[in-house]
């Protein structure tokens, strides 16, 4: 199928602004990668204390095996990532039966934001991503290792090690998902009980005994947020083995996948002839087909900010425009919580990724032609695992939807585009997610109530301060100012008064969660107020008009261009919990729109 016009013509436009970026970073990993085995350039002493502990010393002292270096984001505060603490073991294993010896090479750290949601702790959140990509250059910088397996899968871990992987691009890079939890309490019913909760409805036994039903088990949260959303991103961009995202921890598939891909770690490395280095994977088309997954399946805003990021470690620029115009262009697919009821088992049961590729190649809106681990180009992506006694074999996907009320074609999707939308005005630049936000909720014009933090919102609610329609600005939350948390426990108190008949909107330089949904919130204005952005001269009562519409954001007052800023107080949010160690991090964070980074 010829490529659409636009995905073409996006494409273009970002390889073009990103020519010089793009051409050094290629010299830089070939550079890296004609040096040869990192390991024949250590000297002896260096290598002993390399090998010292491991059963295969010899191999690897004296053989050309390929060495594997795993980076875990292992720890059992997080469901999704308890699974991986048997992993090292089947990877070792799996990697002596490939012909190859295997490393445990570091570890990141791993934060869970369902536990810091509205806590002071998630101002650490965003910053957490370069601190991964950090620990992870730490653990490769040994230069012992021929090609590196990342487990990861949680909000800011996969983009981190995507950091790393980019910049540690002539060493190939595998990754490995642990998959989602089985289903539990419905995510419709978790979120009514939250709302019951923030009306005094229900007391917080009730809450706590549907929040456990919810989250019950190993695996990644069930709901499509920005755990999930960074799956689908490894499986459109190349990264895993095809099919692998969406399998239960702790199943024999999934062990078998986990095998697979240790095998292809071995077979793609610099010594073989099948050498797929990360840096050449990690091109502008990849992020293309990324930024179509992401549309196609109502994704979380949160990768707005972490791809821009993501790509500037392999000389890619992006930019809010290229979300947009791909947006426009990409029809929505699938109705996962909280753009529909079902989870992520269930759009894996109707069809999953291998369906959506295949649907979108057939209209010619992801390239085909692109590299990936899996030796194939995006094509080898609509094939689904299946067991054939402990190993793996890829068939044809299904060609149909198995559910329509969760997966359709492209043809006959649920929505004409992906619903992420650029807002630019007197208030500055930023983004809003309208797949889950009803129509005549596209357009909010109202008074401004301004705040400077989530639990001002919260106490104005309790205090019965919401009277008539409103639009909540919540200023000082980018990136400088305290480190960009999410503003997720708004949610529901945002959705009780919309319920009740309000017309209100979110704006804030801050983010809101991966899972948000139907409230509409224009989300990381830039430039933000901490650095006299526009939300710093706002006030109360001014009249804000929000229109996804027409792409817009502006404050309608009289002589508000000419206001002064409000300067930011950054006392009550510079210490504690850790965050007076992040303090050089939000002195120089980039702007949200480049992806409000720290490391690139």
């Amino acid at each position: 199928m010829t490529l659409h016009a636009m995905i073409d013509r996006v494409t273009d436009r970002i390889r073009e602004r990103s020519a010089d970026s793009r051409s050094a970073y290629l010299r830089k990993i070939a550079r890296a990668a004609q040096e040869g085995p990192a390991r024949a350039h250590l000297s002896c002493g260096n290598q002993a204390h390399a090998y010292a502990s491991m059963d295969d010393k010899q191999d690897m002292a004296t053989t050309r095996k390929p060495n594997i270096g795993i980076i875990t984001a292992y720890n059992d505060m997080l469901s999704a990532h308890q699974p991986y603490e048997r992993f090292p073991n089947v990877i070792r294993a799996a990697g002596r039966a490939a012909g190859a010896t295997v490393q445990v090479a570091g570890g990141v750290p791993a934060m869970c934001d369902g536990v810091t949601q509205g806590r002071a702790g998630m101002e650490l959140s965003l910053f957490s991503r370069d601190v991964i990509a950090l620990a992870a250059g730490v653990g490769l910088s040994h230069d012992c290792f021929d090609s590196a397996m990342y487990l990861g899968v949680c909000d800011k871990i996969v983009p981190g090690l995507v950091i790393a992987a980019a910049t540690f691009g002539h060493i190939p890079a595998v990754f490995v998902p642990a998959g989602p939890m089985p289903s539990g309490l419905p995510n419709d019913e978790k979120s009514k009980v939250r709302q019951q909760f923030a009306t005094g409805e229900v007391d917080r036994d009730a809450l706590m005994a549907a929040e456990m039903a919810s989250y019950h088990g190993p695996g990644t949260c069930t709901f499509y947020g920005t755990a999930n959303t960074n799956q689908m991103l490894m499986e459109f961009m190349g990264l895993h083995l095809p099919g692998s995202s969406f399998v239960n921890p702790n199943t024999p598939l999934r062990d078998a996948l986990t095998v697979a891909a240790v095998q292809r770690a071995a077979a793609i490395t610099n010594l073989g002839n099948e050498y797929i280095p990360a840096g050449e994977v990690l091109d502008e088309r990849a992020f293309v087909n990324g930024i179509v997954g992401l549309m196609a399946t109502g994704g979380s805003t949160n990768l707005v900010l972490h791809l821009p990021a993501m790509a500037r470690a392999a000389g890619v620029l992006l930019d809010i425009e290229d979300f947009h115009d791909l947006s426009e262009n990409v029809p929505l697919m699938a109705r996962v919580y909280p753009n529909g009821l079902a989870d992520v088992n269930h759009f894996h049961a109707a069809g999953g990724l291998g369906y959506m590729i295949d649907q979108l190649l057939e209209a010619g809106l992801l390239h085909a032609d692109v590299k990936t681990i899996n030796g194939s180009g995006l094509d080898g992506y609509s094939r689904e695992p299946k067991l054939d006694g402990d190993r793996i074999r890829w068939e044809a996907g299904s060609r149909t939807s198995l559910n329509d009320k969760i997966l359709r074609p492209a043809s006959d999707a649920f929505a004409r585009t992906g619903g992420l939308k650029q807002l630019q005005g007197n208030l500055g630049r930023g983004v809003i997610k309208i797949s889950a936000v009803a129509p005549e909720r596209h357009l909010i014009e109202a008074k401004a109530r301004v705040f400077q933090d989530q639990e001002a919102v919260k106490t104005a609610f309790r205090n019965g301060e919401f009277t008539e329609d409103t639009v909540v600005v919540v200023r000082f939350q980018g990136p400088r100012a305290n480190g960009m948390p999410e503003l997720h426990s708004l949610t529901p108190t945002l959705a009780v008064l919309q319920d009740r008949g309000l017309k209100v909107a979110l704006v804030t330089d801050g983010r809101m969660s991966g899972a948000s949904g139907k409230v509409p919130a224009a989300i990381h204005v830039s430039p933000e107020a901490a650095m006299g952005g526009p939300l710093a001269r706002i006030q109360d009562g001014d009249l804000v008009r929000l229109d996804a519409a027409a792409g817009t954001l502006e404050c309608l007052a009289p002589g508000f261009e000419n206001r002064a800023p409000v300067p930011f107080d950054g006392s009550h949010s510079s210490e504690g919990l850790g965050r007076e160690l992040f303090a050089a991090f939000r002195a120089v964070a980039g702007p949200a729109t480049e992806g409000a980074g720290v490391v690139v």
